[in-house]
């Protein structure tokens, strides 16, 4: 039987235990990857805007009432934005994702605060002090063991990537730079890049971009723009483009010009302030001719006229040439990716189910152990030809 079971393995080309799957950390994401997430995740457009800003919201709430840093409010957001990317809205309550998120970011900011603690400041916050209970009453027994188990989702969702930003200090650096009013321009800047992280934009973009585009239209909201900021001097300096901080300045305005309920700054200025900014940024790119959004490519660019895939096209004119980045990432699926379905790891890799995944940060180490690896699965075969004699018939 033994021979039998060989050939077995052979045909369904199992060669020995699978040698992990490796799932690599994505700190930015594009917005077209984004929407294809949402897109996955079955969730419509109005819907995802009010669980998004309902969720931040309360995590904003939580964290004041129990004096907690910024920086843990900034990942706590990030967690919560990443783990709805994910997972369907489906699956689990805008509250007990805000609040695994906020637990997660406490651990990781060294803020920490247990489950329990975390639940019970939010609950008192809708009762009076006659009525708030405290955090070893039984009605936070059940949330605090959801918590606990999305603990491990939340983490999943992030790839276990721990290089978290914190663009504040970089606000206060450039405001200090510029000479702006400390308690106008200084303030609403401050503002600004909390309510920014009600939006997307901290997925997508760098620290100076967040804050250079905060400080920019900080300054625009009291006429006191800053030409060095507005016509892009020292961009080069932290290698970023005028197209980025275009972006998160619309993305900023759209939240403001839909959402002003829901932000700080929005309910300290009228609306007609933000409209008329956003005409003056709209003539700006659409003579510069920006594109909304940075990232943006076409399934098939053209180059000189000619159809090509990236780029670069096989001299035979047949197979298209890939990078190594597209070779390691073929067939392997990251919770945020634009194909990923609202489901965890394992689940949505059907070949993960019963193998280890290994959450990497390192591209190129990860590239040279895919190489080493694959050299033990490679399958050789050897061609040998033996001349045989055959005897004569006898008549």
């Amino acid at each position: 039987m033994a021979p039998l079971q060989q050939v077995d393995a052979l045909e369904n080309s199992q060669y020995g235990p699978h040698p992990s799957v490796i799932q690599l950390a994505k700190p930015y994401i594009f917005e077209q990857n984004l929407q294809e997430c949402l897109a996955a995740t079955k969730v419509t457009e109005t819907k995802e805007d009010n669980i998004r800003l309902q969720g931040v919201t309360w995590i904003d709430s939580t964290r004041k009432a129990m004096l907690l840093p910024v920086r843990t409010y900034n990942t706590a957001v990030v967690y919560y934005h990443r783990f709805r990317l994910a997972h369907a809205d489906l699956e689990y309550g805008f509250i007990d994702a805000a609040a695994s998120a906020l637990f997660t970011a406490c651990k990781i900011e060294d803020t920490l605060k247990k489950s329990k603690d975390i639940l019970c400041t939010a609950h008192n916050l809708k009762l009076t002090p006659a009525e708030q209970v405290s955090s070893d009453d039984p009605i936070f027994e059940g949330p605090s063991r959801i918590i606990a188990g999305t603990e491990r989702l939340m983490l999943e969702a992030s790839g276990f990537d721990f290089r978290n930003r914190y663009p504040q200090k970089l606000l206060l650096k450039l405001a200090k730079h510029y000479h702006v009013d400390r308690e106008t321009v200084g303030k609403t800047a401050y503002n600004m890049l909390l309510d920014l992280y009600r939006t997307f934009a901290p997925l997508k973009q760098t620290t100076p971009t967040m804050a250079i585009a905060c400080v920019e239209l900080s300054g625009r909201m009291f006429d006191k723009g800053i030409p060095e900021l507005e016509g892009g001097k020292g961009y080069k300096k932290w290698r970023i483009t005028r197209l980025e901080v275009m972006e998160t300045l619309l993305d900023l305005l759209d939240l403001y010009t839909h959402h002003r309920a829901s932000t700080i700054v929005g309910q300290e200025h009228p609306l007609e302030a933000f409209i008329s900014i956003r005409i003056a940024l709209n003539q700006e790119a659409s003579a510069n001719k920006y594109p909304r959004y940075t990232g943006n490519a076409k399934k098939n660019p053209t180059t000189n006229g000619v159809k090509t895939t990236n780029g670069i096209k096989d001299p035979k004119g047949k197979k298209p040439l890939t990078s190594p980045r597209e070779d390691i990432l073929k067939g392997s699926m990251s919770p945020i990716t634009a194909a990923s379905t609202p489901t965890t790891s394992a689940q949505a890799r059907p070949e993960a189910k019963d193998t280890t995944i290994r959450f990497m940060l390192d591209l190129d180490r990860a590239r040279d152990e895919k190489a080493i690896v694959a050299e033990f699965f490679k399958l050789e075969e050897e061609e040998y030809e033996i001349e045989v004699e055959r005897e004569r018939r006898r008549v």
